[in-house]
């Protein structure tokens, strides 16, 4: 079973409290946009974007499902003709004070992330590690979680990024087979600021 990929985990899966919005405030403004499939990292086969739906999907974001509230939140996902796959989630607070707390919150779930795996499947082996930050708006986040299950001999790889500006939340996921070394994270870095930039 693919450990890593946000499509293999539904939204009962974590239990972390949401930081409530109100649907009023967020409503104000222009909607934030999206990553298109052309400013994903480099693959060897063509991205492919579904449209930008509004609320949770029926399968939620493994290291996050819980964290992000339905109400206010749009995403996208993406895949490649292959084992790769994407999804960009972003939350309009209706604050800037709840923006800023859903940011460290969602840091926060995806810190954790492996050691909840880990206790779910004591089988499951892996290391997380934090990429640094990217100086885009109010900031952005790069984690990297590397996960094995020597029993099935199936390695898989994911990147996640949170991001803010303003009363704005993004997280970028990319997910595929494999392990860091073959991972895209300067690719991945330049989408999240990309995707960040584009909010607003």
């Amino acid at each position: 079973m693919n450990r890593i990929r946000f499509a293999a985990v539904t939204a009962t899966a974590m239990a972390v409290a949401a930081v409530p919005f109100t649907t009023a405030g967020a409503a104000a403004g222009p909607l934030p946009a999206f990553l298109s499939a052309a400013q994903l990292p480099a693959s060897s086969t063509p991205w492919h974007a579904d449209p930008v739906r509004n609320g949770l999907p029926e399968v939620s974001s493994m290291c996050t499902a819980g964290v992000t509230p339905k109400s206010s939140t749009r995403y996208r996902d993406f895949r490649t003709e292959l084992d790769t796959t994407a999804r960009q989630t972003t939350t309009v607070a209706s604050t800037t004070a709840k923006a800023k707390a859903l940011a460290e919150k969602l840091r926060s779930s995806i810190e954790a992330c492996l050691d909840r795996l880990k206790a779910e499947d004591p089988g499951l082996e892996g290391e997380a590690f934090y990429h640094g930050g990217i100086d885009i708006e109010e900031g952005a986040h790069v984690y990297s979680i590397d996960t094995s299950h020597p029993e099935v001999g199936s390695t898989d790889i994911a990147l996640y990024s949170v991001g803010r500006d303003g009363r704005a939340v993004t997280v970028v996921e990319w997910s595929q087979l494999g392990d860091l070394d073959g991972a895209p994270l300067a690719g991945f870095k330049k989408t999240t600021a990309a995707a960040v930039a584009k909010l607003y």
